[in-house]
């Protein structure tokens, strides 16, 4: 049946924190590929193989166990040792993976043969220290002279480099096992001899070092370690509200997602203080500027926490002076940041690096948006002068030329060049294909900053600062007019690109468009032929919507932003159609995605998919290389719901407007310990007679659930 399907990747990836293990499906590590034990950016292991008498195991399957395991099963080739042949098949290996800053690993051996075997168990070890960017562009920028030392009584492998001050090592020791490694060249060799039916059992514990900090591994074995971490792990999830419904692969989904959250959690601490995401495994394990504002914008009616550390992290680096280097100015919000020896060298410019044109608008809007659900003043004044730094920019510097609209441009020799969400370097192209080069004016920015204008104007209400908010508005306004009478393309019914370097329009058709939806600048006229536009049949794979039309000359279903398809773009969008009044558009578009999720492993919705088009026979197409998870792919499946039950806090005014309107794929969506300021909220949604209804099933708290007929956004005006 069609729903048995699954899709996944073809490697392992567990993570910790700031550590993550990817390999292959038989636990290889191949330098070749983009494989490794990372930590802080750093590979620590490149080289990875489990060998016996010279051959390589058979794997017989491959599981993750939890975010931080994965189990291996292993049987034997056709073998010859000093006693003779050993038949294939008649071994067993079992190999259990478990990371925390470094990694765990336990080997069960043993012999269903009916005569003793000899053996030779071979662990092939190898590391290069290589900066994760060096990983990624398969281009090594440092030449590392790597040195390495056996201690046979401590059991110990270690290898070491050191750049001046900076110091990486990695240490490989053997533990638990009556039988003693011995060291032959980059390999540990184990010399057995296992009677019939006897087993035999190691523990290894992978651990880096970085300019004298250790990272441990797990002290206990496979299932004890996960035991060990489960009720932290719940503390994490009884912080969430709870969301449960009629659809049990959406139930399921959900859950995954809400555990793929913790899994991303930057630096582990508790649920009860500001934490930042991770923008995804295996490649984004870093502070990223756009995805930890998005992914805390999706689960602020789940964990206030996300949207908390986003503004809170992002707030400690928020730029103060011009540097050409890292695409600094004075009140950009960061992109990326990087703690790997090029960045320590500044051989890139991720220290942090700020090449991008969003984050620094969608900052005042993740302000708003969290003030909207805890009511929190105090939060408020903290970071209002931050967000005011990024008004700033947006007037001074993200205004380049000054005409009115947001341009980017790097000014860095190793900066991005393209700075929308979209910044891969094919992503952003004319209608006959040829690629644009910046500076570039995305029509999503406009819709952003007109969005940050008019929630900073709702802040200064709440300030009772009257001028600083009309003003403000009038200035959305005016940029909503000015956007309107450029952007639009009357023949296709949709918003440009944008504007390239001679302020002529880039007329592609893509998903871009479907932001100004989430935004609110486009008039409502306009925003019914933009959301039919996007669901044409160019535009709509029946997985999701597609970052480029299938029609458009370089529309390719693989690539990452010229064809592909992503939750958080989708996401956004069906927000967009519920603003406007469309119901409909904002459920297919969550069935697609949320359909996507359903088949693939685990329920984890990766970073993107491939964008072709759905039948009934087929299955989503996995896209190589797509981090899984990813903060903002898990957040979306959990803001879909969201989406079609219509919330919108008001908590300083006490106050949760609620105006579900159920697909009918969905009878019920019950919501568990809703977090309203200090109130607190279960509530059932329900369709009945082709109609959506909503019950309050507890409150604590002073908060008014206040059921609307059809959503709207927050009033911009006082």
């Amino acid at each position: 049946m069609l729903s048995e399907v699954k899709v996944g990747p073809d490697t392992t990836t567990i993570n910790y924190g700031r550590s993550f293990m990817v390999g292959g499906l038989d636990g290889s590590i191949r330098r070749t590929v983009e494989h490794g034990l990372f930590n802080h950016d750093v590979r620590f292991l490149s080289h990875y193989r489990y060998r016996i008498n010279g051959r390589t195991w058979k794997v017989v399957s491959a599981s993750p166990v939890a975010y931080t395991a994965v189990r291996f099963e292993f049987t034997n080739p056709a073998l010859l040792s000093v006693d003779g042949p050993i038949p294939k098949h008649v071994l067993g290996l079992t190999v259990k993976r478990t990371i925390a800053e470094g990694v765990h690993e336990d080997f069960d051996l043993v012999n269903y043969h009916g005569h003793p075997v000899h053996l030779t168990l071979e662990i092939e070890i190898g590391t290069d220290f290589a900066d994760l960017f060096e990983v990624r562009s398969h281009y090594q920028r440092v030449r590392r002279s790597i040195r390495t030392f056996w201690d046979e009584r401590d059991q110990r492998f270690t290898s070491e480099y050191s750049r001046g001050a900076y110091v990486a090592r990695f240490h490989y020791r053997v533990r638990r096992t009556a039988t003693s490694a011995r060291r032959h060249g980059h390999a540990l060799l184990f010399d057995l001899v296992l009677n019939s039916g006897e087993r035999w059992h190691a523990c290894t514990l992978l651990i880096p070092e970085l300019n004298g900090v250790v990272y441990p591994a797990p002290k206990e074995c496979g299932q004890a370690s996960i035991t060990e971490r489960e009720p932290f792990i719940q503390r994490w999830r009884d912080a969430f509200s709870k969301t449960r419904t009629s659809d049990d692969a959406l139930t399921r989904t959900l859950e995954q997602s809400v555990d793929d959250l913790i899994s991303l959690v930057l630096d582990v601490r508790g649920p009860d203080v500001p934490s930042v995401l991770s923008a995804g495994v295996p490649w984004f394990v870093a502070l990223f500027g756009r995805d930890a504002l998005i992914s805390g914008f999706q689960t602020l009616p789940l964990h206030l926490g996300f949207a908390h550390g986003a503004l809170e992290a992002l707030a400690a680096y928020q730029a103060t002076a011009l540097d050409d280097f890292r695409d600094a100015d004075p009140g950009k919000i960061p992109h990326e940041l990087r703690m790997g020896e090029l960045a320590r060298f500044d051989q890139i410019p991720h220290t942090p690096y700020y090449g991008s044109a969003d984050a620094t608008i969608l900052y005042p809007i993740l302000l708003h948006e969290t003030y909207m659900w805890t009511g929190n003043r105090k939060l408020l004044e903290t970071y209002l002068p931050v967000a005011e730094r990024c008004l700033h920019w947006i007037d001074q510097y993200g205004d380049r030329d000054g005409d009115g609209f947001q341009e980017y441009r790097t000014r860095s020799p190793r900066g991005i060049k393209h700075q929308g969400w979209k910044d891969s370097g094919d992503g952003t192209m004319y209608a006959d294909g040829p690629l644009v080069e910046p500076p570039v004016a995305l029509c999503e920015l406009q819709g952003y900053v007109y969005d940050a204008k008019l929630r900073m104007a709702a802040l200064y209400d709440a300030l009772g600062r009257d001028a600083d908010a009309d003003r403000l508005r009038e200035e959305g306004e005016a940029l909503r007019t000015r956007f309107n009478s450029t952007f639009w393309l009357e023949d296709e019914g949709t918003y440009a690109f944008g504007l390239d370097s001679r302020k002529a329009l880039i007329t592609s058709i893509v998903s871009n468009a479907g932001h100004c939806l989430w935004s609110g600048i486009a008039p409502p006229d306009r925003a019914r032929r933009v959301i039919a536009r996007l669901l044409a049949e160019d535009m709509w794979s029946g997985w999701g919507i597609r970052t480029l039309s299938a029609a458009h000359p370089a529309f390719n279903p693989f690539a990452y932003q010229r064809g592909a398809v992503w939750p958080h773009d989708n996401l956004l969008i069906a927000a967009g159609c519920r603003r406007y009044g469309d119901a409909h558009a904002a459920a297919q578009i969550a069935r697609g995605i949320l359909d996507a999720a359903a088949m693939f492993q685990r329920y984890r919705l990766p970073e993107l998919l491939g964008g072709q088009t759905r039948n009934s026979l087929g299955f989503p197409v996995q896209y190589l290389g797509a981090n899984i998870p990813q903060a903002w792919a898990a957040g979306s499946t959990l803001a879909f719901v969201h989406v079609l039950l219509g919330l919108r806090a008001d908590a300083p005014h006490q106050r949760l407007y609620v105006a579900p309107a159920l697909p009918s794929w969905l009878d019920w969506v019950e919501v568990h310990d809703l977090r309203v300021g200090a109130s607190r909220i279960t509530l059932r949604s329900r369709r009945q007679g082709g109609c959506s209804h909503v019950e309050v099933q507890e409150i604590t708290g002073p908060v008014q659930v206040v059921p609307l007929v059809t959503w709207e956004p927050f009033p911009i005006r006082r």
